[in-house]
């Protein structure tokens, strides 16, 4: 599912998730470190903003406001935007909700770094960009909407990101899969400027950072791609620097890493398994040593069993990464230091150093509390806002590393 959100476009939760994202086999590992791993401990819940009519997708924060996608079929389509007030810090306050014209699933949600642009995916009927104005944050205003042959039969991810000065959406198409990049400085024109296809067969997400492009390409791995930012690449004519293919293939969505000593080494990748909406998932996030962009490695892992990983964000500031896990809730992981170096108790042989063994997850959320499926989260504003595709919008208190 994509950026931050799922595969969507399927009107019954009773399809398993290996469906709405795409199939393949999963290499398993037969030599997990074994040994009693504590539990981390919880974290405080502030309040749920509840909606029990849709399915909820992805989340966006700006400002004193959330932005919430909805997904699928459940007694209503998945075709509004739900806005709620944030800023109390507590309980997330509905105070309006934008229904989608012409949509039948939403997914990726995003709102520009300038806070002027709300951006959200369609998928179906056809697919498509729409763009709204938040000159009143609380009451968008409809700019376009922007529908080419290319964004047929719909657009799964946008994801949203400046290069250069330039607004760009980064479009991830649904099969025949395909990237188109679109130019939204002129939300009122946007103009298409780069198109491939990619992926295997999904290209599920994309990360865009430095001039540096990531793509997720399901069982093609993930390719990085110079942009403009490691020599002579741009977002028209974006330059091909290497490609990994993950342990397990399903590559689903990246975070590349940035520590406050200035290390750009690590990558993570979500990998989305098969599993059935609303009750299980599967699925690990893999390390990838990214120090060398033409020549990445695979070098560890984290695995909640019977459960699997969607979408991240990342107090970078502190090193914790946050990993929306499905039925297991929010997971908190201390990424700070050597993810590769680990002892051989700690270690696969197959697929490197185990974070749960080494215990970097620090902390848990949305557990013990009856069933949720969180599909997107984000740190923001000393808070975690996730996105539970069953009960709504929750939103945490943060993990503190004492150290």
């Amino acid at each position: 599912m994509g950026s931050k959100s799922g595969r969507k476009g399927i009107a019954s939760v009773a399809l398993i998730l290996a469906t709405a994202c795409g199939e393949s086999a999963v290499d398993p590992i037969i030599d997990l470190p074994t040994g009693p791993v504590p539990p981390s401990p919880a974290m405080q819940v502030r309040g749920t903003g509840t909606v029990s009519e849709r399915f909820t997708a992805e989340v966006w924060v700006h400002g004193n406001f959330a932005y919430t996608s909805t997904w699928g079929f459940r007694s209503a389509p998945g075709n509004a935007v739900k806005i709620w007030n944030v800023a109390g810090g507590g309980a997330p306050v509905l105070v309006d909700s934008v229904i989608v014209a012409n949509a039948s699933t939403l997914g990726d949600i995003q709102v520009s770094d300038d806070g002027s642009l709300l951006v959200v995916a369609t998928e179906g009927g056809p697919g498509s960009i729409v763009l709204y104005d938040l000159a009143d944050p609380v009451k968008p205003t409809l700019i376009t909407r922007y529908a080419t042959a290319r964004t047929s039969p719909g657009v799964h991810t946008a994801e949203v990101q400046r290069v250069n000065g330039r607004l760009y959406a980064f479009l991830s198409i649904d099969p025949p899969a395909r990237l188109v990049i679109v130019d939204i400085t002129d939300p009122a024109e946007p103009v298409e400027v780069f198109t491939a296809p990619m992926g295997d067969p999904f290209l599920h997400d994309v990360f865009v950072r430095d001039g540096i492009l990531f793509t997720a390409l399901w069982d093609a791995g993930m390719s990085i791609w110079d942009i403009g930012g490691a020599g002579n690449g741009s977002v028209s004519n974006p330059r091909f620097i290497s490609n990994i293919r993950t342990r397990g293939g399903q590559a689903h969505n990246i975070w590349w890493y940035h520590s406050p000593g200035g290390e750009k080494r690590y990558a993570f990748i979500g990998e989305e398994g098969p599993g059935s909406v609303g009750s299980s998932a599967s699925g690990d996030i893999h390390v990838i040593d990214v120090s060398n962009l033409a020549a990445p490695r695979e070098v560890g892992f984290y695995r909640v069993s019977g459960a699997g990983a969607h979408n991240f964000s990342m107090d970078e500031a502190r090193g914790i990464l946050y990993a929306a896990f499905y039925n297991g809730g929010v997971r908190a992981l201390d990424v700070r230091g050597n993810l590769s170096s680990c002892s051989p108790a700690e270690r696969s042989v197959v697929a490197g150093c185990d974070l749960r063994v080494m215990r970097r997850e620090v902390a848990n959320g949305l557990q013990g509390g009856g069933p949720v499926f969180v599909w997107g989260v984000q740190f923001l504003n000393g808070r975690v806002y996730a996105s539970d595709m069953l009960n709504g919008l929750a939103v945490l208190d943060p993990f503190i590393p004492s150290n």
